[in-house]
């Protein structure tokens, strides 16, 4: 898999425009929120959600490719499901959510940045039993999320499909 194909997932996965009253992130299109585009853009002011649902199915790509695969060191994960749940994770609760995670599954140290050390345990270990983990943490860390704000409690059901359909569970 690509990190276009990837990246095709993740968009098609986190839909079109959205502005639901509970999502913490505010409006979104393909998964990009305002803050994320106004930083992308390096705007001192937060993207109005007139600019969020202008955004282009490019630079949504272009963002991610960038911010959640580059930035993050992710693309250089040899393993492409590890890779993608990683991704996915990134894009959901930040990419340095993420690597805590992938730095826990791997026991190296979880200081949120992939670096040498962490790429090394990474792509010397069994991608199929990290993944697993990494797919657990994710998991973990959305049910924390829900008993610290339990308006997050409506998006329970998407996430829990979100994580079957990477784990290939669905």
């Amino acid at each position: 898999m690509s990190i276009d194909t990837l990246i095709d997932g993740i968009i098609r996965r986190e839909g079109g425009y959205v502005n639901h009253p509970a999502d913490r992130g505010g409006p979104t299109k393909y998964g990009i929120t305002a803050a994320t585009l106004s930083a992308h853009r390096g705007l001192v002011m937060l993207a109005a959600a007139s600019e969020v649902q202008a955004l282009t199915l490019e630079e949504a790509r272009e963002i991610y490719r960038h911010q959640y695969v580059s930035r993050p060191r992710f693309h250089q994960i040899n393993d492409q499901r590890l890779q993608e749940a990683v991704v996915d994770f990134g894009v959901h609760s930040g990419p340095s959510v993420a690597a805590r995670a992938l730095q826990q599954a791997a026991g190296v140290n979880d200081d949120g940045i992939v670096g040498p050390v962490t790429l090394r345990a990474v792509n010397a270990a069994d991608p199929e039993v990290l993944a697993l983990r990494v797919n657990l943490f994710r998991a973990l860390f959305l049910m924390r999320l829900i008993g610290r704000n339990n308006s997050q409690a409506v998006f329970a059901r998407g996430w829990a499909n979100r994580l079957a359909e990477l784990t290939e569970v669905a």
